[in-house]
């Protein structure tokens, strides 16, 4: 079976800083290039950072580079989204995806609230 598992949402103040992770099992993760999102209620899924399979070579969506980092570590399985600086604005649910075309996977996502 497969599964993302997201866990280190919560609560927290403007300005400071969580760490997420997508723990993968059921698929070859090092084939999969692993990327995270987030959505608000009412709004699209936007796009935050991505992780390619092969070289770790990442991408990041403009309005987050400097405050959100990502990484992986195949051996565990697992990608990593460090987010420091929380604006409230960063409030919403963080989903993690694998994907190798054309297959992508989604998890349940992890809910994230920073507080004013």
């Amino acid at each position: 079976e497969v599964q993302l598992v997201e866990s280190g949402g919560g609560l927290v103040q403007a300005g400071g800083s969580l760490r997420l992770s997508c723990a993968a099992s059921g698929f070859i993760f090092d084939d999969y290039a692993i990327a995270w999102f987030r959505q608000v209620p009412g709004k699209e899924r936007e796009g935050i950072s991505c992780i390619r399979s092969t070289d770790g070579e990442t991408y990041y969506a403009p309005s987050m580079k400097g405050r959100f980092t990502i990484s992986r570590d195949n051996a565990k399985n697992t990608v990593y989204l460090e987010m420091s600086s929380l604006k409230p604005e960063d409030t919403a649910v963080y989903y993690c995806n694998a994907r190798t075309w054309p297959i992508e996977y989604w998890g349940q996502g992890t809910q994230v609230t920073v507080s004013s």
